[in-house]
Order: C-alpha cells, then sequence, then structure tokens
C-alpha cells in the first residue's frame, strides 16, 4: 500500500518571525537564576524585597533579571508605595517550565540507565 506523503508546507515570513520571537524569549529564561524567579512567582505576586531574601542575592542583580524579563514581556510589574510587585504575565509559563524539567528529568532518568548498563557490561568481563 503506497501511502500518501504530503510535503510540509514552506515555512512564510510569520513562522519564521515567530520561531525568532520564541527563541528570543527561550534566551531570555536560559538562566537559573530567571527559572527561579519564575518558581517563586507561579504561586502569585511578590515584591521585590521579598525575592532578594528568597534567592539570597543582591537586588541589583535582581533588578537586571526582573528588567529582562519584564522587557520580554514574561513579568507584570506594579508599584505600591515604594515597593514593586512582580507577577507572571501568564500562567502558561510556568507551563512550559514545568514541562521543560519533566523533559530534562526523562533525559537524565535515560543517562542513568545507559550509565548502569554501560557499568553492568563492564564488571562482567
Amino acid at each position: 500500500m503506497i501511502r500518501n506523503k504530503q510535503k510540509p508546507a514552506p515555512e512564510t515570513e510569520a513562522d519564521s518571525r515567530i520561531f525568532e520571537l520564541q527563541a528570543d524569549i527561550c534566551q531570555t529564561l536560559a538562566n537559573p537564576k530567571r527559572l527561579q524567579i519564575i518558581s517563586l512567582l507561579k504561586k502569585g505576586e511578590l515584591s521585590v524585597g521579598d525575592m532578594v531574601k528568597a534567592m539570597g542575592i543582591a537586588k541589583a542583580n535582581l533588578s537586571q533579571h526582573l528588567s529582562s524579563m519584564r522587557q520580554k514581556g514574561i513579568l507584570i510589574a506594579r508599584r505600591q508605595g515604594t515597593s514593586i510587585y512582580y507577577r507572571l504575565a501568564s500562567p502558561k509559563i510556568t507551563e512550559a517550565c514545568a514541562a521543560m524539567r519533566e523533559v530534562l528529568m526523562n533525559l537524565l532518568e535515560g543517562q542513568e540507565t545507559l550509565s548502569k548498563s554501560i557499568r553492568g557490561a563492564g564488571k562482567r568481563r
């Protein structure tokens, strides 16, 4: 039986731009401190001061991360008096991070299985 193999549709200019934007967001999130910020904010809004205490980093360093994430639309900020509070722009951000963490855990499990298999084969010689 011959299957009808369809060629993939050519990439449009809009597709290319979306891929660029997606890569830009992924690059912004490719930092352990920024992933930690997302983890802190998944339960709700926090002040900069609360995040400094929770993360144990300098306020200036945290502010740089928060500013970059806000510019990319990952975070939303609001001022209340002298405090600034941040929250995630979308709950989908935590879902995406959770999915990537699950992929990582699966990869690590596969590597561990392979490592055990290799070690076991070496002992049998």
